[in-house]
């Protein structure tokens, strides 16, 4: 996970209670959580009107004109 042992997230999850306490922790936690909700929500519209612009189109057939002598 990007070259960082269990010694290096400790490190970083003190500085992090540190920084912020122990009360802003879940709320920190959660408004991340909330925010790559919102990324992931928007690369799947993206990626959906960008298959849809891909699809060909459905085209009806001609209609066949009937030829009568």
């Amino acid at each position: 996970m990007f070259g960082l042992g269990g010694p290096e997230l400790l490190v970083i999850g003190g500085i992090v209670l540190l920084l912020f306490g122990p009360a802003k922790i879940p709320a920190l936690a959660g408004s991340i959580g909330k925010g790559i909700r919102e990324f992931k929500k928007g690369v799947k519209e993206v990626e959906a009107s960008v298959h849809a612009a891909d699809a060909p189109a459905e085209v009806a057939p001609a209609p066949v004109a009937s030829v009568t002598k």
